[in-house]
């Protein structure tokens, strides 16, 4: 993940449930919807052989009760946790206005059964002159991205915490 940008937002969370189960939640997008009521819809474009590929995505950033529309396509990657403690999801956003924005989720198994999430997302902003920095760094990734990123961990978290009770 580059270190120079004008944005960087990082959201984290450790989860009661073993790095296989927590990857595989997270991993299998298509099902973000049925978990998660700020997604609108996930949809595959294309697919990879790693289990990426092309995705596209919606949410809802919610500001009480009125419901901000999101939208944007990435090209997703996958590494699963082939006999090791780590595990990551990248995603680098190819259209809509964050585009140029590189995601990472981390996945670190902790203690028996316990796996830390971490998610940042690094961008330089949108190709506004002058504003396109600021707005990032101000808005787009305070209020926006950790705004659907903080919901998103927190509510696959549960998922995967219940698929383990």
């Amino acid at each position: 993940m580059p270190d120079d940008t004008r944005m960087r937002t990082v959201d984290e969370q450790t989860v009661a449930a073993p790095i296989d189960v927590v990857f595989d939640i997270v991993a299998n997008v298509t099902e973000w919807p049925k978990h998660l009521r700020h997604y609108r819809y996930v949809k595959f474009r294309s697919r990879a052989v790693d289990g990426g590929g092309i995705v596209e995505m919606s949410a809802n950033r919610p500001f009480r009760a009125i419901k901000w529309p999101t939208w944007w396509v990435s090209a997703m990657t996958v590494a699963p946790p082939r006999n090791s403690d780590r595990a990551s999801i990248r995603f680098r956003h190819i259209e809509g206005i964050t585009t140029g924005m590189d995601v990472e989720w981390e996945f670190h198994q902790k203690f028996s059964g316990l796996t830390h999430v971490r998610i940042v997302h690094v961008w330089n902003g949108p190709r506004w002159p002058v504003v396109g920095g600021i707005a990032a760094r101000r808005i787009i990734g305070p209020v926006f991205v950790h705004g659907i990123a903080s919901r998103t961990l927190a509510g696959l978290a549960k998922v995967a915490e219940r698929r383990e009770s």
